[in-house]
């Protein structure tokens, strides 16, 4: 299976960290967002919203991350990540969305404000913006840290939702976003950066910003 894939993603980590969880083999195929590879004709025959993540597994393609972990996950169901119960599965589908409507974009566009917008040289912060989504960021923060009360994974055990929700988090320190008032939060996110999946996953980010 090959991997379509930009470093500096979230969508594309997160779908590196359940492979190496999961000990799916990916042929990672890197995108140069800045150059516009992303929207060469070959690249948008595969995926016509010139975007990261895509997997291509033979004749099969797939974009969409949220997608392809659950693709991925199917193809070890042993490893329980998307597990099949009616009721855990629902709520790592609750919380997956969640993640994409709600802490995602809030943690997201403060990151950016806050770093990658002078990383990639594109002036200084919008104190507008930053004091809206530090304010978001933070009430979705208080609605994870009482979703994590007497547990170590979010659905319980170990599953997808979680490797969604910890890519959030992933310009954190960089951005100055501080956990000391969620400790559950920050006890459950050492615990998933400190896998092996996720450390394989996300050395190439840390390289690109090395």
């Amino acid at each position: 299976m090959r991997l379509y894939n930009a470093n500096f993603s979230p969508n594309a980590l997160r779908v590196r960290a359940v492979a190496h969880e999961l000990g799916v083999e990916l042929e990672i195929v890197e995108v140069d967002i800045r150059a516009g590879d992303n929207r060469a004709a070959e690249f948008l025959a595969r995926n016509s919203n010139a975007k990261v993540p895509v997997l291509e597994d033979g004749n099969f393609v797939l974009w969409e991350s949220r997608a392809i972990c659950a693709y991925l996950a199917g193809i070890r169901p042993e490893a329980g990540l998307y597990p099949d119960g009616l009721k855990t599965r629902a709520l790592v589908d609750q919380w997956a969305w969640w993640q994409a409507i709600h802490l995602g974009p809030a943690m997201q566009k403060l990151s950016f404000e806050l770093f990658l917008k002078e990383k990639f040289g594109m002036g200084d912060p919008d104190p507008t913006v930053v004091e809206v989504e530090r304010k978001a960021t933070d009430q979705f923060l208080a609605v994870l840290e009482t979703g994590l009360d007497d547990k170590d994974w979010i659905a319980g055990a170990l599953s997808l939702a979680d490797f969604y929700l910890a890519t959030t988090f992933m310009y954190r320190d960089q951005a100055g976003i501080s956990l000391d008032e969620f400790p559950r939060i920050a006890g459950w996110i050492g615990r998933l950066e400190a896998r092996d999946s996720w450390q394989k996953a996300v050395a190439p980010l840390l390289a690109l910003f090395a």
